[in-house]
Parts: structure tokens; C-alpha cells; sequence
């Protein structure tokens, strides 16, 4: 059969009720009615600053990437534009197609190949 033994309580040490009572007046608000409080205000102010620092620096990231976003969608499109319009350019250049567009008003091919014009100086 088992016997009984006694339980000993262990002390607590100066560190252990400090942090215990530390809890309960965070937890229950007492921290906030001494003058120990007015002494936080400045360092409350800094947090404060920093939050809304932090938000708006998180805003003004985003709206730069949705600009960015915008830009690349704008390149992308202007470069099928540009490669449709290059395309459309290199087909009417063609020297078939200047000719046909040119049948309407008379102009004609040349057949003859162009001469050169010597001019003499006297030196």
C-alpha cells in the first residue's frame, strides 16, 4: 500500500510575483490609473506614429505596385500595336504594292534603269 506523503510548497522567488502581479494589473487595468501612465504618454504618441507610419507606407506600396501593374498591361499593348503597325507598313512598302496603289493616279513603274548626271567643273 502507498502511503501518503506530504507536499511541500515552493517559495516563490522575488522575479515570479513580480511578473505575476505585473499580469494582473496589465490584465485588469491598474496599470493605467497611477501616474506611472502620464510617464508612457510620449512612448503610446511613438507607437502610435509608427502604426499609422506602417499603414500608410503599406498603402503607398500597393498603389505603386497597382500602377506598375497598369504600366506593364499599357507596354504590352502598345507593343502588339506596334508590331501590327511595323507589319502593315513592311506590306504596303512592298514595291508590288506601291505600284498598285499608284495605278489609280497613272504613275507607272520605270523600266529603264536611272542615268547619272556628270556635271564638269572647271577647277
Amino acid at each position: 500500500m502507498v502511503s501518503n506523503k506530504i507536499k511541500k510548497t515552493k517559495n516563490k522567488t522575488g522575479e515570479e510575483r513580480l511578473a505575476e502581479k505585473s499580469l494582473q494589473q496589465l490584465l485588469g487595468g491598474t496599470f493605467l490609473t497611477r501616474d506611472r501612465a502620464v510617464s508612457l504618454l510620449p512612448f503610446l504618441f511613438f507607437l502610435t506614429f509608427l502604426a499609422i507610419f506602417y499603414i500608410a507606407n503599406t498603402y503607398l506600396a500597393e498603389k505603386t505596385i497597382r500602377e506598375i501593374e497598369k504600366v506593364k498591361k499599357e507596354v504590352k499593348e502598345l507593343r502588339y500595336e506596334y508590331i501590327t503597325t511595323k507589319s502593315e507598313l513592311m506590306f504596303h512598302s512592298k514595291q508590288t504594292q506601291v505600284a498598285k496603289s499608284l495605278e489609280s493616279t497613272g504613275i507607272k513603274e520605270s523600266t529603264t534603269p536611272p542615268q547619272k548626271i556628270i556635271i564638269e567643273t572647271d577647277r
